[in-house]
């Protein structure tokens, strides 16, 4: 699936996750408000229609108080009007479900009609105790007889719309219950969708940026957790990022051999400079004016120069090639800092620098080391320190013993390194930003170098430093290595 497959339908999911409770929800209130509806159609509009039946049943019994003391056309008229009045109303009760109510309210009204004629005729003829028999016996009876029901109407109402009101709560509750719970599911769902599109996304992401990080450092060995087989974006840019340092690990091979080859055939010629030029400071080709001498003199400085970096050059490209020969042989310690501390003695003394060698208790007389690759990494160590520390500073080399072998360090207090560039001091070529402190200008190989003999040996150089206060490097070595070929890997005992 490609990533824009993969991020659009992760974002219907997270839309469907957080429309579902949305319509939910919707669904519910459209159902809420039917019921809310049907209860203000049917139950309140009965409620008002019993109220103006049990008004208008009122009303009756005062037309009958009126037919009694009145009895003219008037009266009947009044009294027959409020009956049909109450009929009718009686009946529109079973259209709000209160059918068994209407129909015994509409045969009291009935009764009431008939006991009003009755009640009529009677005051109509003077017969003033048969009309109050007939309202007393009759009328009066099917009064109480219809409001009585028109009370349980009332009643049984009340109850219904309780009932409709509890109905409605429950399904409110019920509602908002499955409201929360969709929402908490579909903000869970939405999480893991979200959670799996960030990783599935930024982890690749993360794995290349960190892939590229390790090219810019020269680090071509830096292999990708996205597997190039993928199908997707991602596996486009790892195989494009394994053919990179594919190509790029050829060009440093072949960078490599040229460098082997051109500073190989560089000896030659730099080698028979320097010969002639040892001639003609014996004067074999005759004696050399004092002009001439201090040219032959230049000659030669830089002749050796260029010699020296030739051979650091070949020391470079023989251990990145594996041919790095060592010849471990029994050192004395004290002979080899003895020889360490008289090197230096005089530029010490030169530029005005505190030196000073220090052998801690504990560490062996005698070690197994090479003499010259050894001889060749301190005295590289010492020649920077007393390069970037200034006049009245210190230098220090220290020796202690450690769990496996020795620890030596040389300390110095001068101009320090950017702390953002120590990881890549001991890269080939590259020289930190405080060569402006520096005595004299260097090559950019010595500390590589340096790293690639300590490796050969089996052990492992590290560099603290802080700008402005000195520089510290800390190497540590086993006690005896093996004899290296130039195809044996190293074995420390």
């Amino acid at each position: 699936m490609t990533l824009r497959s993969r991020l659009s339908w992760g974002l219907v999911i997270i839309a469907v996750c957080l429309i579902a409770p949305l319509a939910l929800a919707i669904q519910s209130l459209r159902g809420l408000h039917r019921d809310a509806q049907i209860l203000n159609n049917r139950d309140f509009a009965a409620s008002l229609l019993i109220a103006r039946l049990r008004e208008g049943l009122s009303e009756v019994r005062r037309q009958e108080l009126a037919l009694l003391f009145k009895p003219d056309a008037a009266s009947r008229d009044a009294m027959h009007r409020g009956l049909t009045h109450a009929k009718a109303m009686s009946d529109t009760l079973s259209t709000f479900s209160l059918g068994i109510y209407a129909k015994n309210i509409g045969v009291s009204v009935q009764e009431l009609a008939s006991a009003a004629e009755q009640e009529f005729a009677a005051t109509l003829a003077a017969r003033t105790d048969s009309a109050d028999t007939l309202s007393l016996k009759k009328f009066v009876p099917a009064l109480n007889k219809a409001d009585s029901i028109v009370r349980a109407a009332e009643h049984s109402l009340s109850e219904r719309t309780a009932r409709s009101v509890n109905e409605q709560s429950d399904q409110i509750s019920q509602t908002e219950a499955a409201s929360i719970g969709a929402l908490l599911l579909a903000l869970i769902v939405a999480g893991v969708v979200a959670f799996w599109l960030t990783r599935s996304i930024s982890q690749p992401i993360l794995d290349l940026r960190t892939g590229m990080a390790a090219v810019a450092d020269c680090d071509l060995d830096y292999r990708l957790s996205v597997p190039a087989d993928r199908d997707d974006e991602f596996g486009t840019l790892a195989r494009s990022y394994k053919e990179m340092t594919r190509q790029l690990s050829e060009l440093d091979k072949l960078k490599a051999e040229f460098v082997s080859v051109a500073s190989h055939e560089l000896k030659t010629p730099i080698n028979v400079i320097i010969g002639y030029l040892q001639l003609l400071d014996e004067g074999v080709y005759g004696k050399l004016s004092q002009e001439q001498k201090d040219v032959h003199r230049t000659l030669v400085v830089q002749a050796n120069t260029l010699l020296r970096l030739v051979k650091q050059l070949l020391d470079v490209s023989r251990f990145e090639a594996g041919g790095g020969r060592l010849e471990p042989r029994a050192i004395e310690v004290d002979h080899l800092l003895n020889d360490l501390e008289s090197a230096f003695h005089v530029l010490a003394m030169q530029r005005e620098i505190h030196f000073h060698v220090e052998r801690k208790d504990g560490v062996e007389d005698e070690v197994f080391w090479d003499l010259d690759r050894i001889n060749e990494v301190l005295g590289n160590l010492l020649s920077n320190a007393f390069k970037f520390t200034p006049k009245g500073g210190d230098v220090d080399l220290v020796v202690c013993p450690v769990e496996g072998g020795v620890q030596m360090q040389v300390h110095d207090t001068g101009a320090g390194i950017p702390p953002e560039q120590l990881p890549r001091i001991f890269d080939k070529f590259y020289q930190a930003d405080n060569q402006n402190s520096a005595h004299a200008a260097g090559t950019g190989l010595g500390l590589a170098i340096a790293k690639q003999i300590v490796d050969a040996h089996g052990g492992s150089i590290r560099c603290d430093s802080k700008l402005g206060a000195g520089t510290t490097f800390t190497i540590r070595l086993p006690t005896r290595v093996q004899r290296r070929s130039s195809f044996q890997k190293l074995v420390t005992v």
